[in-house]
């Protein structure tokens, strides 16, 4: 898919949303690096790409309000050009809880980062797409979902709907020349997990190594490029070969 316009990603002040804006980066995408608070993190990000050549723009919206997301899209698009390509990153606490503690809100405050957010997103950003004739939105998923983690029904139930809102989508966009993927990671550890001990975890992955946000990185880009021009509605598990049947 050649580079038009171009791409947001949600929660890229640090993590895993700074290595997938720093990729894309790399490929040639201007991107619009969305945070919430970490203002500081957010402008170092944008910072490293200009200083490496590329464009970006470090830009506040809380991706779960309508309102933000539409100001958010219209200013990455001012900015930086139409949005081509959403990468729907942005997360909030997971706190682990056993089912029969888990209430309403909870299903409720996971599902606003995993469907509400996405649904906004692709709203505002929708029409820009179908102008360019092309465009991409990626989810990212978790592995979650299949390992059916104890203390995760929330989560692991907002994951899941992800993936039908994705593969619904897929099949609506693919006539304006959207596609729709979502890129589910193993357990990737980032800043915030400090640095735990990973060898319990690594000996159940086949690879026989802990996951790098790197790696989840290099397939978002796959994703957005036009070497994946021709997959769409799929889910790809970046995960070593953790949760083979």
């Amino acid at each position: 898919m050649p580079i038009l316009g171009s791409a947001l990603v949600t929660g890229a002040s640090r993590g895993l949303g700074a290595h997938i804006a720093r990729r894309l980066a790399a490929d040639g995408w201007p991107v619009a690096i969305n945070y919430r608070s970490d203002a500081e993190g957010a402008e170092r990000v944008a910072a490293e790409i200009r200083e490496q050549g590329g464009k970006a723009a470090a830009l506040r919206a809380d991706s779960t309000d309508e309102a933000q997301v539409r100001d958010l899209v219209a200013a990455a698009s001012d900015q930086l050009g139409p949005v081509q390509a959403v990468i729907a990153n942005a997360t909030g606490p997971q706190p682990a809880a056993p089912a029969e503690e888990v209430t309403w809100r909870d299903h409720l405050d996971q599902l606003e980062f995993f469907v509400k957010s996405p649904t906004l997103l692709l709203a505002a950003a929708l029409p820009g797409m179908r102008a360019l004739g092309t465009g991409r939105f990626v989810h990212i998923g978790s592995d979650s979902f299949e390992r059916a983690i104890p203390g995760a029904s929330a989560y692991n139930a907002a994951k899941g709907a992800q993936i039908g809102l994705a593969r619904t989508w897929a099949r609506e966009l693919g006539v304006h020349g959207v596609t729709v993927n979502v890129v589910a990671p193993g357990w990737i550890p980032v800043e915030r997990h400090g640095n735990p001990d990973v060898s319990g975890y690594v000996a159940d992955v086949p690879l026989g190594r802990i996951g790098t946000p790197q790696d989840i990185a290099d397939v978002v880009a796959f994703v957005c490029s036009d070497a994946a021009r021709f997959v769409t509605g799929e889910r790809i598990t970046v995960n070593g070969g953790h949760t083979i049947d």
